[in-house]
């Protein structure tokens, strides 16, 4: 990986079903504009309960009658992290703020954003639900509003990358 990689984590509660959608419908995105190459993308959660897991049988469903790859092993963000890190991409409010909290400099803070900031459709509620303790439904609206905001997201990677090779 060069110096030049844009690095991108996706951040949830647990990483085991909200970010590693939206890892991997990111990871897509990326691929399909040929920019694999130059963008990592990755996910984890604030907790560890599920540390060493894949991803909820639910996200794997849904991911592949979509068309996404799922293969994920959940892990928890570190703050240490931060330093390599571009943009850490929260998926709710909750996520938000805790990842602000464990940023070490207020240009680490700064990395982090909310998924559906990039939704210019997403009004004022700009969190993710968490699909967990629902339905298979809960999981596929979540799929929608990440692919859609995911849109939103490339085009600022994209930029930034732009911004890089001036």
């Amino acid at each position: 990986m060069s110096p030049m990689t844009y690095r991108v984590c996706f951040v949830c509660t647990g990483n085991i079903c909200r970010s590693p959608m939206a890892e991997s419908v990111f990871r897509a995105r990326v691929e399909e504009a040929g920019l694999d190459e130059l963008v990592d993308v990755d996910s984890a959660g604030t907790g560890d309960w599920h540390e060493g897991d894949g991803a909820d049988p639910r996200t794997v469903t849904v991911l592949e009658e979509h068309g996404y790859g799922s293969d994920h092993v959940a892990r928890q963000f570190r703050a240490s992290w931060f330093s390599r890190l571009d943009l850490v991409i929260a998926l709710d409010s909750g996520h938000l703020k805790a990842l602000r909290r464990l940023a070490p400099t207020p240009e680490d803070a700064a990395k982090v954003r909310l998924l559906r900031s990039y939704d210019p459709a997403a009004g004022d509620d700009l969190d993710v639900p968490d699909p967990y303790y629902g339905g298979t439904d809960g999981f596929a609206a979540c799929l929608e509003m990440v692919e859609t905001a995911s849109h939103g997201l490339l085009a600022e990677v994209r930029e930034h990358l732009e911004g890089r090779a001036a």
